[in-house]
């Protein structure tokens, strides 16, 4: 015999009215020229505008009418509560070191002047934060091995008027080999057209805000220890080998998101060296 209520007393409700079975309602952002009908009155129009929350339809016979954002609104035969059109995320007007951006700037052709960076970890970090600017200014920046190499580099490149040379030496402090060569080089031929500045810091990664990778300070690290050793401890980051130390330092450059994050004495050498450079002679 078959089963009079069928399988599901529930599948056919008999209190269900056409108007509960509509889809609902889903938010949609409003898109100019988007095909629209207004489901009240029935017009369709195209979307010619959207503003102060209405919304400007055109149809096919070019009359416009204006009706305001939010429900009762027909896309596709579907109902949809209209909404703002979404906006473009805004454009960045700053580099990263903190200069205004222009827009569809060029990279200008090299200059004479040139800057050298000591350090290739020092080069990186100039590089990811400022080196927009540099691309700009036309200044090329290059990896200085080792502070012993300075004067022979000098001696090659030739200051002079025009063809300046800027230099950022890692770790310069009064009393050191740093000092002394920097002053050597001051005093040579084309001393004066030469600037050499350095930072205090022991390493380059000193530069970078111990808040960004989750310190208050820096650490002290005793001098029987490798100061790069001793932060990766600290950090409790490996330190096995150099791709170990290598990894470190990405982590901690990675954190670095623009000038902010950078400690002032190293913004302001950097700084001083490309105005020293693209300055006029």
């Amino acid at each position: 015999m078959a089963d009079r209520y069928g399988t599901d007393v529930l599948a056919n409700n008999p209190h269900e009215t056409l108007k509960s079975r509509r889809p609902r309602s889903v938010e949609r952002a409003t898109e100019i020229g988007m095909v629209v009908e207004d489901a009240q009155s029935g017009y369709v129009g195209a979307v010619l505008r959207v503003e102060a929350g209405n919304l400007e339809l055109e149809d096919r016979r070019g009359r416009v009418r204006v009706f305001p954002l939010g429900p009762g609104f027909l896309v596709d035969g579907r109902p949809v509560i209209l909404t703002a059109p979404q906006r473009a995320p805004a454009t960045a007007t700053r580099t990263k070191s903190g200069s205004v951006k222009v827009d569809g700037a060029r990279a200008r052709v090299a200059l004479a002047g040139r800057i050298y960076v000591e350090g290739r970890h020092d080069a990186e970090l100039v590089e990811q934060v400022w080196g927009e600017d540099l691309r700009v200014e036309g200044v090329v920046v290059e990896y200085l091995g080792g502070i012993d190499d300075l004067v022979d580099i000098v001696a090659s490149f030739r200051p002079g008027p025009g063809r300046r040379l800027g230099v950022l030496v890692d770790h310069l402090v009064p009393g050191s080999k740093e000092a002394r060569i920097a002053e050597a080089v001051r005093r040579g031929p084309g001393g004066e057209h030469t600037l050499v500045v350095g930072h205090p810091f022991v390493d380059i990664w000193q530069a970078v805000k111990p808040a960004r990778v989750g310190l208050a300070a820096w650490p002290s690290v005793p001098r029987n220890i490798d100061w790069k050793t001793g932060i990766c401890q600290a950090l409790r980051l490996p330190h096995r080998d150099q791709a170990d130390i290598a990894a470190a330092w990405r982590r901690i450059r990675g954190s670095v998101r623009d000038w902010t994050d950078l400690e002032p004495e190293l913004i302001g050498r950097v700084e001083e060296l490309i105005d020293f450079v693209t300055g006029s002679p």
